[in-house]
């Protein structure tokens, strides 16, 4: 049960908090403003929680609860497969707690809820663990810690963008970085490219899509890619490579009308 789903008075003091909060900061926010907006008294925060900082580690929980039962079913499965359950289900845990999380993440104070504290840090040291598989050498580790950054920090640093768009970019970048695709994902029908583009791949051979580039592109990314072409700064094959898709899609998204206008199909 999440917070929200909790009884009438504790769910209403953990959304006010939240909000407030986020507002204005966990430092700069005392029990009795939260009091004083929910028309309650200080005693009857309390009686729910003992102090702010409970409150704090209360907001988090849903996040840390999700988090931790995502590793247990990651930890079951073998391999590529366990990897990849927990990367995209990191990316979709971060994005269904994206509200919260951002006024989580910048308030440093939560440092000072000392169990809510440690889980996290066990969380990322299993998830880095899962990531980077069995018996990793160095750099293995290393993109391990990258690749959960990758499917982390732009949920919080990049609020403005819609969801779906950056779930595709993050686990691209994912992709990108680790040079594999998720077990089971099938290549697009009319999405060919070079090899080249693949990571890892030799250059100037014609070969298939690499799997995993979303179909299409978002308004926004169109958009973008209508300037970068019109200004001629970029090719198509470097609008491509821009957003993680395949020229076929940069051609079907783009029309020339003539050397000073492109629109959008």
């Amino acid at each position: 049960m999440t917070w929200e789903e909790a009884d009438s008075t504790r769910g209403r003091i953990l959304r006010t908090a939240s909000t407030l909060f986020s507002e204005q900061g966990y430092q700069r926010t005392s029990l009795r403003q939260i009091a004083e907006r929910l028309r309650l008294t200080k005693a009857a925060i309390l009686y729910h929680f003992p102090s702010k900082a409970h409150l704090l580690a209360a907001l988090a929980e849903p996040l840390v609860r999700d988090l931790e039962t995502l590793l247990d079913v990651a930890g079951q499965l073998p391999g590529r497969r366990a990897r990849w359950t927990l990367l995209e289900g990191w990316v979709d845990t971060m994005l269904a707690h994206r509200g919260p999380l951002g006024m989580l993440f910048h308030d440093l104070a939560l440092v000072d809820r000392g169990s809510t504290y440690h889980r996290l840090m066990q969380i990322a040291m299993r998830a880095n663990e899962i990531v980077a598989g069995p018996d990793a050498g160095r750099r293995e580790r290393v993109r391990a810690v990258q690749a959960i950054a990758m499917c982390s920090d732009p949920v919080v640093f990049l609020i403005d963008v819609p969801a779906s768009v950056l779930r595709a970019d993050m686990l691209d970048g994912v992709r990108r970085l680790l040079g594999e695709t998720p077990p089971g994902e099938q290549e697009r029908p009319g999405e060919q490219e070079t090899a080249g583009d693949a990571v890892g791949a030799p250059s100037g051979r014609v070969g298939r899509r690499r799997p995993g580039r979303p179909r299409s592109m978002s308004p926004e990314q169109v958009r973008a890619a209508q300037r970068m072409h019109l200004a001629g700064t970029h090719s198509a094959d470097e609008i491509a490579a821009e957003f993680g898709v395949s020229r076929a899609t940069v051609y079907r998204h783009l029309d020339a009308v003539d050397d000073n206008e492109i629109v959008l199909r």
